[in-house]
């Protein structure tokens, strides 16, 4: 579940009626923008006017994004939105070439946004949180096209953000018309529903009013087979296009969809992929898929972060931990770098903060492996290229509780034999304890 947030607006640490301290929005200095309001002070988020102008206030006041919105058109929530700029954040800082598995601020990154709406809310919000990111935005009409295009210019981003229409009947990424060979991410928010019936059913099952009032156009709302087909158009590209995406992502709007596509992804021999859920207070849930042809592994809390999925979708676990309460953590750290010294693999001990960075062309830790060493000569540590690894992997160890055991923490950071990090994980385990 994704919960990182950086807002700042007390707006948004509310529960969408009250500030913080309990009292109406209205008695809140920084709310006097907002001009629709209920008799009781509050906001009235079944007024479109309030909900646009509420948007355009936290793009304001925590972003420094100045935005026009259509009133005929789709009315981004700004949580919502970042949260899925946050999640792709995460998902490309744990899985960075270098292995660093934090934000590297030197790191220049280029996007694609799939229908990006009326006002390119998801360039404008990556390009403030993150001053080295770029983005191309598409959308498939005309109208919204124009509107971002002057999103854009009215804050000073046109060096950052290309935006440009797409045709309904093409391919989603258009690389032909990029000018990137590459990309580090696409993402989207396809729409939800297959037919304007469905829509329209939808509407008319709801026990009450909606709580945000929906703006949009049947073009922002319908496609042909609902999202479910939406993402699987993408993912049939992305079997052509391969690495030339890192990851590919898409939000999705039922949590019926995310068991479907996962599906779709394993059927296709994808097993690098990655789910999450969206909750902003308690009236919205969204929820996303990212998948990569790549093996460099995200964290786990990236990949795994949607409660009650079916066990046998979720992503394989990146992690594995045990405790040793037998041995202070100076004779664990000894023990661990002599073990991993021992095997021919490429290894970097760091004592003073209890963190190695290895990497394996094959298992070389099996009696087999010792075996065919010692018969037929295995590759030296100076044979071995990190990029072609089969196995990259973080060890970690740290003294943790009252009774001072130490805890060791195996983070899978590249590869796509889950079998093999799984033995690498139970060799170390082994002789850690001492069996």
């Amino acid at each position: 579940m994704s919960t990182r947030t950086m807002l700042t607006s007390p707006l948004l640490h509310c529960d969408h009626q009250t500030s913080p301290n309990g009292k109406p929005a209205a008695q809140h200095k920084k709310y006097t923008d907002l001009r629709s309001l209920k008799p009781n002070g509050q906001l009235d988020f079944t007024d479109p006017n309030s909900v646009r102008q509420l948007t355009k206030s936290l793009l304001q006041h925590d972003f420094n994004l100045t935005v026009d919105i259509p009133e005929d058109r789709l009315c981004p929530p700004v949580p919502n939105r970042l949260n899925y700029i946050l999640w792709i954040q995460d998902l490309l800082d744990s899985t960075s070439s270098d292995y660093r598995d934090d934000y590297d601020p030197d790191r220049d990154v280029t996007g694609l946004d799939i229908g990006t709406g009326c006002c390119c809310i998801y360039p404008l919000l990556g390009c403030a949180v993150r001053p080295r990111w770029n983005f191309v935005a598409t959308d498939i009409d005309e109208s919204n096209v124009r509107t971002s295009k002057e999103a854009i210019s009215t804050n000073k981003l046109d060096s950052r953000i290309q935006a440009m229409k797409t045709d309904p009947n093409n391919e989603l990424i258009p690389f032909k018309k990029l000018e990137t060979k590459t990309l580090d991410f696409t993402m989207c928010n396809p729409p939800f529903y297959s037919s304007r019936d469905e829509m329209l059913a939808s509407a008319e099952t709801k026990e009450r009013q909606p709580f945000s009032t929906c703006t949009g156009t049947e073009t922002e709302m319908v496609t042909t087979g609902g999202e479910v087909a939406f993402v699987t158009r993408m993912i049939e590209e992305s079997l052509q296009l391969r690495d030339k995406v890192t990851w590919y992502t898409s939000m999705l709007g039922k949590l019926s969809s995310v068991s479907v596509v996962v599906e779709k992804l394993i059927e296709n021999k994808n097993h690098n992929y990655a789910v999450t859920e969206f909750v902003q207070g308690s009236k919205t849930r969204r929820w996303a898929v990212a998948w990569s042809w790549g093996d460099l592994r995200p964290a786990m809390n990236v990949a795994r972060g949607l409660t009650g999925f079916p066990k046998h979708l979720l992503p394989f676990p990146a992690e594995y931990t045990f405790d040793i309460t037998n041995a202070t953590i100076d004779d664990l750290s000894d023990k661990l770098h002599t073990e991993l010294t021992a095997l021919a693999i490429q290894w970097n001990w760091r004592k003073n903060l209890g963190t190695g960075v290895g990497f394996a062309m094959e298992n070389v830790w099996s009696r087999q492996a010792r075996r065919k060493m010692h018969t037929a000569g295995a590759a030296q540590k100076g044979d071995i290229d990190e990029h072609e690894a089969a196995l990259g992997f973080k060890v970690q160890v740290k003294q943790e509780g009252i009774d001072r055991r130490v805890r060791v923490i195996i983070r899978w950071l590249k590869g796509t034999d889950s079998v093999l990090f799984e033995s690498f994980c139970g060799m170390l385990k082994r002789k850690l304890e001492g069996r």
